[in-house]
């Protein structure tokens, strides 16, 4: 309770601040939604490094997600270090994601609908899974990029918005596809 007391507040004043300056709240509107207008050579070059790093452990790690696919015990059966797995799956994962929001800010629905996709159209194997999500990933957001810019043509809709219009119901049909069962 104290913690949501302490984020209201914070929060509060934080938009007393933002209101007091437009160019501050376009600023934070953008960053909160997500962008990739207006970005420099200087995001890429400063979230290049934490990017590859990423994806090269990533990619080098595919043929241990597919043991952990088939579970712990399968997994440890094949020889696999699962710890070492899970924690070197996280920081590729903290790297990729960090070095994405670092450059555009938080995009949603690219991360959850891209591997949905990209295993539609090669398998299950995670080597081709990740692969193909480093293509279908960019192709997504630069296609609601232009979207976003086709609809509004006065002005811009941000490709945060038009990502999280696309991915939704992307991700409801999938949700509703594999008929998980109810809570």
């Amino acid at each position: 309770m104290v913690g949501s007391a302490v984020s209201a507040a914070c929060g509060s004043l934080i938009t007393a601040i933002v209101l007091t300056d437009s160019q501050v709240l376009n600023s934070v509107r953008f960053w909160r939604v997500g962008a990739i207008a207006g970005r420099g050579y200087d995001v890429f070059w400063q979230m290049l490094p934490a990017f590859l790093v990423g994806a090269v452990l990533a990619l080098v790690l595919g043929r241990q997600l597919n043991g952990l696919a088939l579970g712990d015990d399968v997994a440890r059966g094949l020889g696999q270090r699962v710890s070492i797995t899970r924690i070197l799956g996280a920081a590729s994962i903290i790297l990729l994601c960090g070095s994405a929001t670092a450059a555009a800010g938080p995009i949603v629905f690219v991360g959850l609908t891209v591997p949905h996709i990209a295993r539609a159209l090669v398998g299950s194997d995670y080597r081709r899974v990740l692969a193909t999500s480093v293509i279908v990933g960019p192709i997504m957001l630069l296609v609601c990029d232009i979207i976003g810019r086709v609809i509004a043509p006065s002005g811009e809709v941000e490709v945060g918005i038009v990502t999280a219009f696309v991915g939704a119901p992307f991700f409801i049909a999938l949700v509703r596809r594999r008929k998980l069962p109810s809570l």
